[in-house]
């Protein structure tokens, strides 16, 4: 493949990220140098022209953010963070894909400076990069006012022919052109190559096409090689009042001789002979990781970027003099801070759950929990997979969330909409909510049926690694969605939901148990939460106090409760719906003189992260345990259970009392269950 070396500033540049991708992969003898290479200069119309960003603060709240959807070649973004002048030194190139290098396999936010999401599941960048857009769409809304534009900035996403062929990239692009969200620029580096090769066999897409029918701008068969021509589109893309795609057709491994264009330059090293090839041919002559001044020089962002801020600053103090109240707002909303009277807020709603006792689903206590803190927090952004009259996640402070023809947000009484219809898109609405918190400026909230969580499973799981705030209102729990049947009967989502490292799970039992699961939820600033909630009601579960239940797990109940004097022989654990009929379960053992305590255990992963000391006083040793819950069993055991009282198999369509019986869930089995683990 013929190259023609070049000394113009742009090729500069470009070569540069060319050539650290393939010295980096090369080290490691691991990684994807094709994307960078080929989508190098792209980078340079984007990044030198138009990305406004401060490498000395890559929090500057009204920067423009930059996705990298096609994560595998997370050497392009690596490359870009340290020429233009990101605290990200040589010394982490080098170090690409070693342990606990700033330089991970794929970019991770967090660990690497200058990288907004963590990248890499195809179509999940484009995805969070719809929930950045729209997140800085509803802030300007609410605190832009006339003569002070404090929230004016881009999202802009690379991505390839994998992100598009993901269906998650159909559910979140056709929302942004629902939305027209017209500060969103996706530039699609259009290849024509994966990792099985060639994708005309399996990609015959419009692309082009597709994206109109969405309502987005489409720029078509722009030549990703030439920097002016990314650029015009670019600039094109920036007065436009919807989304825009440019497609740019550009050669993966671009400079390669042999494996240009081919297969070969996706995801493995080069080789050293190929490398000496493609610097030959580039032009390029400096070692291995070493970058001449000069280009340095055309890279560097720094005094650009902090006269960019600086400006900004200056016009959010003019900004706070004649808005001084909104300002405030802003700052607190921006960094994540709850309100002031949050604690008595909280407080209020437990005690008043408390007070009332009343007998509701969880999925309608969760609702009566979101009245209150919806009116407190104006930064609860909810929504809804299409099923907003079932999983209660509308209050009287979130209207819905409306665009007129102009993609203007629908005020009334200077209030937009909180509400958000996502459409049957789970994982779309997971994803999107990832990129909302990302952004800042909001909590977002979404939900759907527990069984769909299947569907948004591992946006959920990126939520989890990225150590967002987060909340996923997941109701119709179990066998007791009744007729349905069992492809809507939830009996292995807990507990796989329970296996996600740094996702806090709960399943209430009551009114107040909801709301102070939403407490804890809110008040987790790094981590995510799944409520896991009842579509039947349940009865509210008479407790002395409520301190101990934000610890994940409490003595709800003890033997000298249903009349008994003597120390509890076996203790019943319980989640959820089951809670009560583990207190049933109490009274009928204390007529056969069996002293049981009952436990209500809404959350394993927030009770397993309590002192030694704390949980061995609510399960103490040498006292047979015996939990009951509607799911499988699997979980339960690492708890040292004698028995457990679940579900292994799938459930039936039929109502709920019936399945109940059918499946053992009943005072009586777990009597007999317990009577038989106090015989062993």
């Amino acid at each position: 493949m013929a190259f023609t070396a070049s000394d113009q500033p742009t090729s500069l540049m470009a070569n540069a990220i060319r050539a650290l991708a393939m010295d980096a992969v090369q080290q490691a003898n691991s990684g994807h140098p094709g994307a960078p290479m080929g989508m190098a200069d792209i980078a340079v119309a984007l990044w030198s022209r138009h990305l406004k960003h401060n490498p000395g603060n890559p929090h500057w709240a009204d920067r423009d953010r930059f996705v990298l959807s096609n994560g595998h070649g997370s050497m392009l973004i690596y490359a870009l963070l340290h020429l233009s002048g990101y605290a990200l030194p040589m010394s982490e190139l080098r170090n690409f894909r070693q342990l606990h290098s700033k330089t991970p396999g794929h970019p991770e936010v967090g660990i690497t400076p200058g990288v907004e999401t963590t990248t890499g599941p195809l179509g999940q960048g484009i995805t969070n990069a719809v929930g950045f857009a729209l997140a800085e769409k509803l802030l300007a809304s609410e605190f832009n006012r006339p003569g002070h534009t404090i929230v004016d900035h881009h999202t802009y996403a690379f991505l390839g022919d994998g992100c598009l062929m993901e269906g998650i990239s159909h559910e979140a692009c056709a929302l942004a052109g629902a939305w027209k969200l017209s500060k969103l620029i996706a530039l699609y580096d259009d290849n024509g190559i994966s990792i099985d090769g060639q994708v005309k066999p399996w990609f015959i897409d419009d692309t082009p096409k597709r994206f109109e029918s969405y309502g987005w701008n489409v720029i078509a068969n722009v030549d990703g090689h030439d920097v002016d021509a990314v650029d015009a589109a670019i600039v094109q893309a920036k007065r436009a009042d919807k989304p825009t795609l440019i497609c740019c057709k550009t050669t993966i491994g671009k400079g390669s001789p042999n494996r240009g264009g081919t297969a070969k330059a996706h995801g493995e090293a080069l080789g050293a002979e190929e490398i000496r090839l493609t610097r030959e041919a580039l032009g390029w002559t400096s070692e291995p990781f070493v970058i001449p001044e000069n280009v340095y020089e055309h890279w560097d962002a720094r005094h650009s970027g902090l006269a960019a801020e600086s400006k900004w600053v200056d016009a959010f103090e003019a900004y706070g003099k004649a808005h001084p109240e909104l300002a405030l707002e802003y700052v607190r909303r921006v960094q994540g801070q709850l309100p002031k009277n949050f604690a008595q807020v909280a407080v209020d709603a437990a005690l008043a759950a408390h007070t009332r006792a009343e007998t509701v689903a969880s999925r309608k206590a969760s609702q009566i929990a979101l009245e209150a803190f919806t009116k407190s927090l104006p930064e609860l952004l909810g929504g809804s997979a299409d099923l907003t009259g079932s999983v209660f996640t509308n209050t009287s402070s979130t209207p819905a969330l409306r665009f007129d023809d102009a993609g203007t947000v629908v005020t009334k009484d200077g209030q937009g909409g909180r509400h958000i219809n996502y459409g049957v898109r789970e994982f779309g609405m997971a994803a999107i909510m990832n990129g909302v918190a990302l952004h800042g400026g909001f909590i977002p909230y979404g939900g759907t049926f527990l069984t769909f969580s299947d569907y948004s499973r591992n946006a959920v799981r990126m939520a989890a690694l990225m150590k967002l705030r987060v909340v996923h209102v997941f109701t119709h729990d179990s066998i007791g969605l009744g007729e349905d049947g069992p492809t809507h009967q939830s009996v292995e989502h807990v507990a796989s939901l329970r296996l996600i490292p740094g996702l806090d799970v709960w399943r209430p039992a009551d009114t107040a148990e909801t709301v102070i699961a939403w407490t804890c939820a809110l008040l987790n600033h790094d981590r995510p939460t799944a409520l896991v909630l009842s579509r039947h009601n349940l009865p509210y579960a008479p407790k002395s106090g409520l301190e101990d239940i934000s610890k994940g797990a409490y003595v709800l109940a003890e033997p000298s409760e249903v009349g008994l004097r003597k120390k509890a022989q076996a203790v019943i654990i319980a989640t959820g719906s089951e809670v009560s009929l583990a207190l049933h379960a109490q009274q009928l053992l204390a007529r056969h003189k069996v002293a049981v305590r009952v436990v209500s255990m809404p959350s394993t992963t927030v009770f397993d992260r309590q002192s030694e000391a704390y949980k061995t006083s609510v399960l103490p040793k040498g006292v047979p345990r015996i939990a009951v819950e509607m799911g499988v069993t699997d979980g339960w055991w690492k708890y040292g259970c004698a028995a457990v009282v679940g579900i292994d198999t799938y459930g039936e369509s039929a109502p709920a009392p019936v399945l109940f019986k059918h499946f053992g869930f009943t005072a009586e089995n777990v009597v007999a269950t317990v009577l038989r683990a106090l015989e062993r």
